[in-house]
């Protein structure tokens, strides 16, 4: 129990600036460490994992699948350099909203909440794509399409492993924790 609440508490805390500075690196490690690089995409991700969690049954997989899917899209999208009006803001506003989400186990229809993901995915995939190195572009987006599926994971993890040790409201606290989290991204 104390290692998961240490680990949710690093997870949560919004220490790490906006995970867009760009870089010099390529290929996959590049995109592995991508996602990790900023609170806002880490809140996000672990989110949707927990607000899956909650819903269980087929959203455990489908908001996730949904979520990574609509990311290589907005990431192609931003590689191109297409659209991605309002990418900040959306990201910042996926970590309040899905925060959100968790926090009031929030219960919608399948398809509004793949939407939800879907389209918040998007945004963090056109961020992510559009710091794309100029070379290794395949392997970069395994890298950070990979990444994102483990945070996912993470949040169902933790969700789940805070119920079974009693904690039947820890998985709507770190929602609550993670939308605080983007109220203080947002304010700066």
């Amino acid at each position: 129990m104390k290692k998961l609440a240490v680990t949710a508490t690093a997870i949560l805390l919004p220490g790490a600036a906006l995970a867009h500075a760009g870089g010099g690196e390529s290929g996959l490690l590049a995109g592995l460490m991508h996602p990790l690089g900023g609170a806002d995409h880490l809140l996000a991700m672990v989110a949707v994992g927990l607000w899956a969690g909650q819903l269980g049954g087929r959203a455990r997989w489908a908001l996730p699948l949904g979520f990574v899917a609509a990311m290589l899209a907005g990431g192609a999208l931003g590689m191109a350099g297409l659209g991605g009006l309002a990418v900040e803001p959306m990201i910042l506003a996926s970590v309040i909203l899905l925060g959100a989400a968790a926090a009031l186990a929030l219960r919608l229809p399948m398809p509004v909440a793949l939407a939800a993901v879907a389209l918040f995915g998007a945004a963090h995939g056109h961020a992510h794509g559009a710091e794309a190195p100029a070379a290794g572009l395949l392997s970069y987006a395994a890298g950070f399409a990979l990444v994102t599926a483990g945070l996912h994971g993470l949040g169902i993890a933790l969700g789940a492993g805070l119920a079974r040790a009693g904690a039947a409201l820890g998985p709507r606290a770190l929602g609550v924790l993670t939308a605080a989290a983007g109220l203080a991204l947002a304010s700066r």
